[in-house]
């Protein structure tokens, strides 16, 4: 069964806008939007570039975790602002090269939270099995948390991609408007997305709040370090709203379909906002909620930044210096 989702009026719809509202205010959120995802892909890759400048961020799993977050982020931001654009000038790619984008689009997306379970499992160990900790957060072992997280986060897609190759080869030379519905040629495979999406999202959302009760529950314990846990429960806390800013972005084709029937003059406002505070804005955070609370990581990445690197007295990467 042919994946319609009304496209016909959607896509009218983005021609019909971009050849009204194509002004000045059309142009400084075009630039605002485009200048701030440049931006933060820039502060992440910076941020990256820190973490492996040293061979204890390379070394620790933590940082190893967190450099993976950034790298995806920004892979993420890359993709969705060509998307963006694309969109924007109503513009038609080709099947095949829809499916590179939309590729590193969608399994950046989906790698979120599946990266933040990891991360809050890794938080969780440090707390509650302190002893233990360098023992099952091993570099190989955090190697391989993050080739699993890349492999179920790309799993739907190249099911997807298998099928459509199988059942209408030939449709991959055919210019489309890209977007992820636009992919599928039948119906289950967009139950299939959804389905896949609810069940990261539950089980993510079960792993957040049991690590984040079990951070609580050490820390009352009189053998815990109280600044670790309390950091270590803050993050989590985090990574909990994160993983709701990711629900948001997994809504952002369903809330610009529904935007799309508001008619084409607000279409445009709509669309800008929904772009900026749902799939943007998520992606800036990272840096800022681990890196510059890291006593460690956040005086070497303000030299970098400053375009001043040099002697940077750096903290002992311990239990005080958690994320």
């Amino acid at each position: 069964m042919e994946v319609n989702v009304s496209s016909e009026e959607i896509t009218f719809v983005h021609q019909q806008a971009f050849r009204w509202e194509l002004n000045e205010a059309l142009l400084i959120k075009v630039i605002v939007a485009l200048s701030t995802s440049l931006l933060s892909v820039y502060v992440n890759s910076l941020m990256f570039f820190t973490l492996r400048s040293k061979p204890i961020f390379r070394e620790t799993s933590r940082y190893i975790l967190f450099a993976n977050m950034l790298f995806n982020d920004s892979l993420n931001l890359m993709g969705s602002t060509v998307l963006y654009s694309f969109a924007l000038a109503y513009l038609h790619l080709v099947k095949a090269l829809c499916a590179l984008v939309m590729l590193m689009t969608t399994v950046t997306l989906n790698n979120t939270p599946l990266n933040l379970a990891v991360m809050s499992l890794e938080r969780y160990v440090a707390i509650c099995f302190p002893l233990r900790h360098a023992e099952i957060a091993t570099q190989s072992r955090t190697a391989i948390a993050i080739g699993a997280v890349w492999f179920l986060s790309s799993l739907n897609f190249v099911i997807d991609m298998f099928y459509t190759t199988v059942a209408d080869p030939h449709s991959f030379t055919t210019p489309i408007f890209c977007t992820r519905e636009r992919m599928c040629i039948a119906q289950w495979q967009i139950d299939m997305y959804q389905g896949f999406n609810g069940f990261f999202f539950v089980i993510v959302a079960v792993i957040l709040i049991y690590t984040y009760i079990g951070i609580m529950v050490a820390a009352r314990s009189v053998s815990t370090n109280k600044d670790s846990a309390k950091k270590a429960r803050n993050t989590v806390l985090l990574h909990l709203i994160q993983l709701g800013l990711c629900l948001t972005s997994f809504l952002y084709g369903l809330l610009e379909r529904i935007m799309a029937t508001a008619g084409a003059a607000l279409f445009m406002h709509l669309r800008f906002l929904n772009f900026f505070t749902l799939i943007i804005l998520p992606r800036c955070l990272s840096p800022l909620i681990y890196g510059l609370r890291d006593d460690a990581l956040r005086p070497l990445f303000l030299s970098y930044f400053r375009c001043k690197p040099g002697k940077v007295k750096t903290v002992a990467i311990g239990h005080q210096t958690t994320f």
